[in-house]
């Protein structure tokens, strides 16, 4: 393993100390000793490699986008030639998935962020922008192997994303037993759906 490898790593070995610290306390309370301090390294050795909080932000808002595609392009997924494959792929997004992956309080702490740090709102945009663009492959790949006949795929992904976004957002309202929660995510998934010529 060379010098740039142990480098990557001890980086996302800091990234992911910065995430569970905020996890625990809150990402507004979350600082650089206290990363050190999840460590037990030094405050210098975490300044070694993030210069300060803020490119610390931005390598926790790259580590969202690599636990987040995984819900939205699985690596290991099958080729979606077959409604059966795209109504679960649906299923899957308007799942509590996103949930095992990334905390939800820190997430959206991160989404607060963009309305008060301009480097983060440009990094968190690039972030979204990843994820329309693996729904996007998707959807066209539906499309290539005719198990949608869609007009305008763009459009539909915009639709789409910003309805599951919004779901996603809301959903976190209700306990995932309840009844109501399962209705509604049964009216989202209708909608999608309708949207997508399969209802």
């Amino acid at each position: 393993m060379g010098r740039r490898d142990l480098s990557i790593q001890r980086r996302k070995e800091i990234i992911i100390a910065f995430y569970e610290v905020a996890k625990g306390i809150g990402l507004e309370n979350t600082s650089i000793d206290k990363v050190a301090a999840q460590m037990s390294v030094s405050k210098g050795l975490v300044l070694h490699y993030f210069k300060n909080r803020e490119e610390l932000l931005i390598g926790l808002n790259e580590y969202i986008l690599e636990q987040h595609l995984r819900v939205m392009s699985p690596h290991s997924r099958t080729v979606i030639t077959s409604e059966d494959q795209l109504n679960n792929y649906l299923e899957q997004l308007f799942s509590r998935k996103w949930n095992s992956y990334f905390d939800d309080g820190v997430f959206y702490s991160c989404y607060a962020m963009v309305y008060r740090n301009r480097t983060f709102k440009i990094s968190f945009k690039a972030y979204l922008e990843e994820l329309h663009r693996a729904l996007f492959l998707i959807l066209s790949e539906a499309q290539q192997h005719k198990v949608i006949n869609i007009k305008n795929i763009a459009e539909t992904t915009e639709i789409i994303f910003a309805l599951v976004d919004g779901a996603y957002y809301y959903l976190g309202m209700f306990e995932e037993s309840e009844d109501l929660y399962n209705q509604k995510i049964a009216l989202f998934l209708n909608h999608t759906k309708q949207i997508l010529g399969l209802a």
